[in-house]
């Protein structure tokens, strides 16, 4: 019998008699009455649960996400050390974050969860984040890394991020925020809930929409976006028992696009788009349903069952400009004439990226507190499928123009059925050995069967080539912390990274593997220091190819096993804050080092040892202080830098520019000013200096961040 379904028989007996609890695994949500609601599963808690815990991690909180005010994932989480963004359309719709050894592409090697509830389209299969929670409708942010992440997966080796959502209130309210900007930006979320007797409620929307920063040649077109996003939550709350519903749903078009730049055209203007561009466009809709039950039978065990089911469909129409960039950057005067538009060309390919995910499961966690002891066992169950149909559209360009002229239906890679069923099991085990030493164990096992099936006829009336792939995985762990007085403490740890291979996987493939190592200090006395190093020993790392994110080798498809890789580094935080007369002055600083390289030769692929691995910078930095006055006058500042990145591994022995991205360093500005206790109005300058640089080259040519961009708004709290 195989040791995930003994798991789940054994916990489907404990089921009947025993419950989840809150301590350890989950942390209960406070709202500002500090009135306790038990609704969402925290993977951290508050930011001071963050900075004790056996593990490292980091906490965006509420009042930082009201304060800056953002709509986009990648500038909040460039305040996290050890975390990684790769910018792509310099608006945060298509994040790429990576966190220490796992590389950002399409933030495919991180574990992504919403309350919870694992959230990439189709997470064991293909996790690329075309789909990606608005974060503006936010409560908190987790970043969780180290030995701790085993409770959670299936992406073990970098970390763990969990958005939580605005929590059902105590008390009937709501609030209004606001924002109009630049582009014709406007940016309104808004929520109402409260309670009844043993009932709740939430209704919360997202209403964004922009012009866009970019202009498109010969184009009436703009380059933005238009997104609805809306959230119900029904609860019930019993004696001993509670009942959570939830229901989400979103829709997007944005006028985006895989082509960049020309360097040469980028120095130019880095806001331009080639004509060639002009009918590229997303357009997607996310369904997301969960149902949480939660038991408490004793004081001291409890069991939380949650059931989930995510569909996602999109369409990303685009072109493919990768070959005239390339050409004109290496002098080809014929392509450069043809992205301006003043030279004809025929056979130009729009691919329709089509694709509907399914992803739907059970997961059971049972907690139970057992002398010194703080046991976790849990089970998931978890399906996923992808549905790729992707017919082509040609054109030609006549006169600068796109003129129609045919459509090639989708087989091969466009017409494929893939799938995916996984089995978890974890035990974890919070021991407090004494007063002062925390030593954590966990154990994690995965079981993942895939397949694809990819037809060689359009409407698939005959059976297509098939692939499939069987992974079974163990994965340890421990850490603790010691405190050596009230103000020092150390932590270690040390566990087993995993990384699921993919749909497109063959029967002889291995997932990525990796021993990860974590060894610090924390001081907290007023000011809080924390210095952490990091390693991470590859056995086979591997990088995951898409279109978006092209291999090193150029493949835009399965995977790129590189082989023997060294991830290493030093992340370093400090904070405080200072009171002087009317005047508050918080500051923080984080910094991290990180080195990044294969660490031995590879004949089949030709790497080296030495070679830099891709989209991890060596250095970034990010430092956020304010003046707040008792007036209720606010000011921030917070200021991002990372360093260049390769674009493909061995890029330190590619002699030209193209394969690497510039640094680039930007910083915001926040005036906030409370107009009564209800109301405060809000002046926000993204990129105050202005600075545009090459923050990325995939896909498809250079490409920047966004300009500097001004913006107002309104925050009503009733």
């Amino acid at each position: 019998m195989q040791p995930t379904y003994v798991a789940t028989a054994l916990l489907a007996a404990l089921g009947l008699s025993l419950s989840t609890a809150y301590a350890a695994e989950v942390s209960d949500s406070e709202t500002e009455t500090n009135e306790k609601i038990y609704e969402v599963l925290q993977i951290v808690g508050s930011k001071d649960d963050a900075r004790k815990l056996a593990g490292s991690s980091a906490v965006i909180d509420n009042e930082q996400l009201v304060i800056e005010a953002n709509t986009d994932i990648n500038q909040l989480l460039k305040t996290v050390p050890g975390v990684y963004i790769r910018e792509e359309d310099g608006q945060g719709l298509r994040p790429n974050i990576g966190i220490r050894a796992a590389a950002g592409g399409r933030s495919s090697k991180v574990t992504l969860m919403e309350d919870g509830v694992m959230i990439a389209p189709a997470p064991y299969i293909d996790p690329a984040a075309y789909y990606f929670p608005e974060a503006y409708r936010m409560h908190t942010i987790e970043v969780l890394k180290g030995a701790p992440l085993l409770r959670y997966g299936p992406q073990t080796t970098g970390g763990v991020i969990n958005m939580l959502t605005t929590p059902i209130p105590q008390e009937n309210s709501g609030r209004v925020v606001a924002k109009m900007g630049e582009f014709n930006s406007q940016d309104i979320h808004a929520y109402y809930g409260g309670r009844s007797g043993d009932f709740g409620f939430l209704i919360d929307t997202v209403q964004r929409s922009s012009a866009g920063f970019k202009e498109i040649d010969r184009s009436s077109r703009d380059a933005g976006f238009d997104i609805e996003d809306y959230l119900l939550k029904f609860s019930w709350t019993g004696e001993r028992q509670s009942l959570l519903a939830k229901v989400q749903y979103s829709e997007q078009v944005s006028n985006e696009t895989y082509a960049g730049l020309t360097d040469a055209d980028f120095a130019e203007n880095p806001n331009r788009r080639y004509g060639l561009s002009e009918i590229d466009q997303m357009a997607n809709r996310h369904k997301g349903f969960s149902l949480t039950y939660s038991l408490d039978v004793t004081d001291t065990s409890s069991l939380r069952a949650i059931a989930y089911r995510n569909e996602y469909q999109r369409d990303w129409f685009k072109t493919s400009t990768s070959s005239f960039i390339n050409a004109a950057n290496a002098g080809d005067a014929t392509a450069q004439a043809i992205l301006d538009g003043t030279m004809d060309v025929q056979d130009l390919r729009y691919t329709h990226g089509n694709r509907a995910y399914e992803s739907y499961g059970v997961e059971l966690n049972l907690t139970t507190l057992l002398a010194d002891h703080t046991l976790n066992v849990g089970v998931r169950d978890h399906n996923d499928t992808l549905d790729r149909f992707q017919p082509i559209e040609v054109y030609d360009q006549v006169n600068g123009s796109l003129v129609f002229d045919s459509i090639i239906e989708p087989t091969g890679g466009d017409n494929r059925l893939e799938g995916g069923d996984a089995r978890s099991f974890w035990i974890t085990d919070a021991w407090q050995v004494t007063s002062d030493l925390l030593v954590n164990l966990a154990l994690r096992y995965e079981d993942v069967k895939s397949f694809r099936e990819q037809f060689s006829l359009a409407d698939r009336s005959e059976p297509g080539s098939y692939r499939s792939n069987h992974t079974k995985e163990w994965l340890p762990g421990a850490s603790f912390t010691y405190d050596i007085d009230s103000n020092w403490q150390v932590l270690a740890g040390i566990h087993r990274g995993f990384s699921p291979i993919g749909g497109g996987a063959t029967e002889t493939d291995e997932p990525e593997t990796s021993t990860n190592y974590e060894a610090g200090l924390r001081y907290s006395n007023g000011w809080f220091v924390e210095a952490l190093a990091f390693r991470s020993d590859f056995n086979n790392q591997a990088e995951v190819c898409s279109l978006a994110s092209p291999c090193s080798n150029g493949a835009t498809s399965g995977t790129y096993v590189t082989g023997e890789a060294v991830v290493q580094g030093i992340e370093f935080q400090l904070g405080n804050e200072w009171k002087t007369g009317e005047f508050v002055i918080p500051a923080h600083f984080n910094y991290t080092l990180s080195n990044a390289e294969i660490s031995a030769d590879n004949a089949l692929t030709g790497v080296e040892d030495g070679d830099r691995l891709a989209d991890i910078p060596e250095h970034t930095m990010s430092f956020r202080t304010g003046i707040e006055h008792a007036s209720g006058w606010n000011n921030y500042l917070v200021a991002k830098y990372m360093d260049e990145t390769c674009v493909r591994v061995g890029c330190n022995r590619d002699t030209t520019p193209f394969s690497y991205t510039d640094s680039v360093f930007v910083v915001d500005l926040i005036s906030r000013y409370l107009l009564s206790s209800q109301a405060t109005v809000f002046l926000k300058v993204d990129n105050l200096l202005d600075q545009q640089r090459i923050v990325s080259r995939t896909p498809h040519g250079a490409r920047p961040n966004k300009p500097q961009t001004v913006s107002v708004g309104l925050e009503y709290n009733f």
